[in-house]
């Protein structure tokens, strides 16, 4: 059986930045990167890149902090939304360019893996690779899961689908589709109303091809899409969401670690610091339906978000095209129509909706979400409870279940805590009084993710070896910055040398009660925070991002204040370029504290 230091599973941003970030931090530990897929990049490999994909962000905010994407080196240019080849590339030049490129091993899927309950802890992975008969064993003293949210689709069935005789797909498979079947399809029917089905949309229309939308009655609505710059000022969203002094506007149950808790008591503890921010919510969301000109088209109008602005997380999109969407959707051409309705089946080349209206389609794109359950096999069998990742809830006792065995007190507990620190998420919005979860895809019947820093299981038995870690299940504007932050911070855990050691605790009995507390209150923040986002499945915050960087910089030891006085750390925008030597940082706070076998076995 091979043995190995660390696995990391998967090779998108976050499977690349943990490797990378492990291998400089330890180097001459031995490491693997397993990818079941044939390239690396995750949503930006090979296959799932076609003609048009760009990304949200512009030039300059969707990079590795040490690793700048500079126009005379990739195919962008300043201001321009970054193409997915560019993405792609990229990423390849990262791993060649930091070393990582050799340790990966492309289609090869991790079938399961075994938790070895030993003093030494690790993991046994059961992996098969293409083209091999047999599956093979790997030891792997450290496993990073790196299989983030976006990576197993969800597919409902329709009563009638398989009458209908046109290609049935999910978004993820949507660039394989258009490259060689475009030219084969008169007219679509997309649902959904997630940021995939505007580019199936926009994809579809400008080649001329009739699109039929249904956005679900009984659904989340229509996400809120901005543009790249908001308010009289035009100040880039990204960017707004990284300035210290607005995120003091959103309520956040880890927000005060930035320094700031005051003024941030002041704006959520008070009557008038809640007047201030309903204000600041009211205006960012009234800029942005000003701009999108809803209301000036009755198609557009059916776009108009449902939801409250402040209660949106990862469903917050930004417009990346080169036509103006909006005028696309009103042309006189009518290549978009809009229904808001219920599909009821299918039959041959038709969808139907409940109001009674068929639709003839060619193809059926479904924009329906993803599983947010690992695709790897955990073993042995209920260890998933332990681990803080989704299982089924226990329905004799539901409120049992947050990954940290029998902890009702301690939800309870998390509960009065939120509510009362932020008085204003005790009422929030009703976004869709008739809302109804897809068949099989209600997210109520699994319990959340429960990971420490939204990281690493907070169990003794995980804690103990310190062998355990998730990355990439945030979901933020700054995925990124995220990305290279939290890989550091897992090496460093991994090592036992985290200024703040979760491991730590294991020693204490009150200590583990207090972290496995505020492990809790972190995880349910998201249930109060973002009700009808991701925020009761997995951790999904936008302007939350810098408190929580800030977080994992006090555990590592390190000041988050980086931008050498006050009016500029309140006032100047956080981007790449202020971690850009972090990880030298805390090397060099660490050279004098060598890795032993004892503390890294």
């Amino acid at each position: 059986m091979e043995k190995l230091d660390c696995v990391v599973i998967g090779a998108g941003w976050n499977g690349l930045a943990a490797a990378k970030q492990f291998t400089c931090t330890q180097p001459g530990r031995t490491i693997a990167i397993l990818d079941r897929e044939s390239s690396i990049g995750g949503t930006w490999a090979d296959h799932r890149l076609y003609g048009g994909l760009k990304s949200n962000n512009l030039l300059g905010t969707f990079e590795y902090p040490d690793f700048p994407m500079t126009s005379d080196k990739f195919d962008v240019k300043e201001g321009e939304h970054i193409s997915g080849y560019a993405i792609n590339a990229y990423l390849k030049a990262y791993a060649q360019s930091f070393g990582i490129a050799e340790f990966v091993r492309l289609q090869t899927a991790v079938l399961t893996a075994e938790h070895q309950d030993t003093e030494e802890g690790g993991w046994v992975l059961t992996v098969k690779s293409s083209g091999r008969d047999t599956s093979v064993q790997i030891f792997a003293r450290r496993l990073i899961v790196a299989t983030g949210i976006l990576s197993e689709p969800f597919l409902p069935c329709f009563k009638g689908q398989d009458t209908f005789g046109g290609m049935i797909f999910h978004t993820k498979d949507f660039p394989q589709i258009v490259r060689k079947d475009v030219e084969e399809v008169n007219v679509v029917t997309i649902l959904g109303s997630g940021k995939s089905s505007w580019d199936s949309v926009y994809h579809y229309a400008t080649a001329g091809v009739k699109v039929n939308w249904v956005i679900r009655s009984t659904g989340h609505g229509p996400i809120w899409m901005s543009p790249p710059f908001v308010t009289p000022f035009k100040l880039w969203i990204e960017k707004l969401a990284n300035t210290r002094f607005l995120t003091w506007f959103s309520p956040c149950i880890w927000g005060s670690v930035d320094g700031y808790d005051g003024i941030r008591k002041f704006y959520h503890a008070t009557a008038l610091g809640r007047f201030l921010v309903n204000q600041f919510w009211k205006i960012l969301g009234n800029d942005v339906m000003q701009l999108n000109k809803y209301d000036s088209h009755p198609k557009t109008a059916k776009l108009k978000p449902w939801l409250d602005v402040m209660y949106v997380a990862g469903s917050f999109s930004i417009l990346n095209y080169e036509r103006d969407f909006f005028e696309l959707i009103k042309s006189d051409k009518n290549l978009v129509d809009i229904h808001i309705g219920q599909i009821t089946c299918l039959s041959p080349r038709s969808v139907h909706l409940d109001d009674g209206t068929i639709l003839e389609s060619d193809a059926f794109i479904l924009n329906t979400g993803w599983g947010h359950v690992p695709s790897v096999k955990f073993l042995p069998e209920g260890i998933e409870k332990e681990l803080g990742i989704p299982h089924a809830l226990d329905t004799a006792s539901p409120s049992s279940e947050p990954g940290l065995g029998s902890q009702t007190s301690l939800l309870e507990r998390a509960d009065d805590e939120i509510l009362r620190q932020f008085p204003i998420l005790k009422t929030p919005p009703v976004w869709n009084k008739s809302f109804i979860p897809l068949p099989d895809h209600d997210p109520s019947k699994l319990t959340p993710f429960m990971l420490y820093r939204f990281l690493v299981p907070a169990s003794p038995r995980f804690l103990r070896p310190r062998d355990t870690a998730f990355i990439g299940l945030q979901n933020n504007l700054s995925t990124v910055i995220t990305s290279h932050i939290t890989a550091l911070w897992i090496s460093a855990y991994f090592s036992g040398q985290l200024a703040r050691d979760p491991s730590a605790a294991i020693a204490n009995p009150e200590a583990t009660k207090q972290l496995q507390y505020e492990t809790v209150l972190h995880n349910r923040f998201g249930k109060w925070r973002y009700p009808a986002d991701w925020g009761n499945r997995a951790p999904n915050f936008i302007f939350d991002a810098l408190p929580y960087l800030d977080l994992l910089q006090h555990d590592l030891g390190l000041n988050p204040h980086r931008k050498g006085g006050t009016l500029a750390e309140i006032a100047v925008p956080y981007g790449p370029k202020d971690y850009r030597n972090i990880t030298k940082e805390w090397l060099e706070a660490h050279n004098g504290d060598q890795l032993t076998q004892n503390k890294f076995r």
